[in-house]
């Protein structure tokens, strides 16, 4: 049933309610008394920007924490968590941005693993039975058989959904459900959320930045700021703009201009690259492409179709299998991560806690990583650590980083702020090549706008920029040629002027034609 159906009756009776829900950790409320209410059959999404308060209410919700202070009723009963087991056995759910499945093991047995019912004794059959009805009661296909690594993104949420689902859940949270899907993918698991709400079940859908899927999904809205409640209404009131202007405090562009640059000389050419995958997969296969002076070449992909693995490649922390890479006329297949970046390469990493930082060194001890090397900032083999905290401070105003000073720990800045650090000490060096991979991923409305103008800047000053992406919106606004990856290969490089999101959203669904997606 479409939203626009559903709200033209009642909704079903209150059957969630938090009342003054606090929390306080050293420095800082992230939710300061919140109040929610969530009916069956209604899909209420909860935005907010990056330290907004959702991650800690959601977890407040599920009983992964307790509020300091504050209320929970589930149903009308006041109710204590004290830990995920209390939520689940009042039927409610959850399913994770980040995946909690095991790979190993098939659809089914990731479904019963750990429920109750299950006993010392599997029957699979029986599960099977169970499952293949919450399937076709919701209009999910999946072969419950299969092994969970052989799955794409979207199936894997299918798979965290039933998990759910065959719980018990009458209240299902999800955590930014769409973030890794392809266009088809997303059709899809929207339309299933819309035939559970159908079936009276309350959906949370907690997002940080897709708001057409919060315009043509949810019933109701409530927007976080600040770990307070800004705003709550009726979806049908509101716009892009409208909802983006509550997220962040003011007016955001949704339209980030590409200008004509004219492009230069070729900065990165790769001929018939291939690589494997951390599970000895080949995970990239004959790729080939140019990418020249002043443009950004986008790469997209729905997650684990070779371009994390494209990208460690060229960045040099993956070997290649064969092919050749070349960096303004030379060739660096064989060279190391430093001597690439003296060769002017800057590496954006995805994993911007993992791999782009390290959490418990201060923003000036992570600027260093990579400019300990320069004479500038380096004397007789020792760091200059007061040219490097100027520096450091420099990028601190010049990428709007919201942080006390230069020696906070990186671990205690939100995702938002995290990124700009690393952003900023990339551009900083005015690099020839830039590999910017998922840049935007997990940033609200604001910082994405900041990061995407940042590449265009860099762009201007004839940068040559790679951007690997899973969001199709940003590849198409952004990008001036267009690659859709499948299966660690090109499904074919478009100019920016070709490319629509129907073809490009096939192609990266492995598919020939828009008319395949439907």
């Amino acid at each position: 049933m479409t939203k626009e159906l559903l709200a033209g009756r009642e909704r079903g009776a209150t059957i969630l309610e938090l009342r003054g829900i606090t929390k306080r950790f050293p420095g800082v409320v992230a939710n300061d008394q919140i109040d929610f209410e969530m009916r069956a059959g209604e899909i209420h999404a909860i935005l907010g920007e990056n330290g907004a308060g959702k991650t800690t209410l959601m977890k407040i919700l599920y009983g992964i924490m307790q509020p300091d202070e504050g209320d929970i009723y589930v149903r009308g009963q006041r109710v204590k968590f004290h830990s995920p087991l209390n939520a689940i056995e009042l039927g409610i759910g959850m399913v994770h941005q980040n995946r909690k499945l095991v790979n190993a093991h098939t659809v089914t047995e990731n479904i019963i693993l750990g429920h109750p019912n299950a006993g010392r004794v599997l029957n699979l059959r029986r599960a099977e039975q169970e499952i293949d009805e919450l399937c076709r009661r919701y209009g999910f296909k999946i072969d419950l058989r299969a092994a969970v690594w052989q799955l794409s993104e979207g199936e894997k949420q299918v798979v965290e959904i039933l998990k759910a689902l065959y719980r018990g859940a009458k209240i299902l949270i999800l955590d930014e459900p769409t973030s890794a899907l392809a266009p088809p993918e997303t059709k899809k698991l929207l339309s299933s959320v819309e035939a559970m709400a159908d079936d009276e079940l309350a959906i949370i859908p907690f997002i940080t930045h897709k708001l057409p899927i919060v315009l043509s999904t949810s019933h109701r809205v409530t927007v976080l700021r600040g770990g307070r409640v800004i705003a709550r209404f009726d979806t049908s009131s509101a716009t892009e703009q409208s909802l983006a202007r509550e997220m962040v405090g003011r007016e955001v562009l949704f339209r980030v201009e590409r200008p004509a640059v004219e492009t230069g000389k070729p900065v990165l050419q790769v001929d018939n690259l291939s690589a494997l995958s951390s599970r000895g997969f080949m995970a990239v296969k004959n790729v080939t492409f140019t990418v020249r002076e002043g443009e950004i070449f986008g790469i997209a992909g729905v997650s684990g179709n070779g371009q994390h693995e494209l990208a460690e490649v060229l960045a040099g922390l993956r070997k290649p299998e064969a092919g050749k890479v070349t960096l303004d006329g030379a060739e660096i297949t064989d060279a190391p991560p430093l001597a690439r970046w003296q060769a002017g390469l800057g590496y954006i990493p995805s994993e911007r806690n993992a791999v782009g930082s390290i959490g418990e060194f201060s923003l000036v001890e992570n600027v260093a990583m990579n400019y300990y090397f320069d004479d500038k900032y380096a004397r007789n083999g020792l760091v200059d650590y007061a040219n490097i905290r100027k520096l450091t401070e420099e990028m601190i105003v010049d990428y709007d980083v919201a942080t006390p000073n230069a020696d906070v720990k990186a671990k205690n800045l939100s995702g938002g702020n995290l990124q700009k650090v690393i952003l900023a000490r990339v551009l900083t060096r005015g690099p020839r090549l830039v590999i910017a991979n998922l840049p935007t991923q997990g940033l609200d409305v604001g910082a994405t706008e900041f990061v995407q103008n940042k590449l265009i800047e860099a762009k201007k000053n004839k940068a040559a920029v790679l951007l690997i992406s899973e969001d199709l919106d940003e590849i198409l606004a952004i990008s001036d040629w267009i690659a859709p990856m499948y299966e660690g290969e090109f499904m074919g490089i478009l100019p920016a002027d070709e490319a629509n999101r129907e073809r490009v959203g096939a192609l990266m669904a492995g598919l020939k034609s828009e008319r395949e997606a439907q």
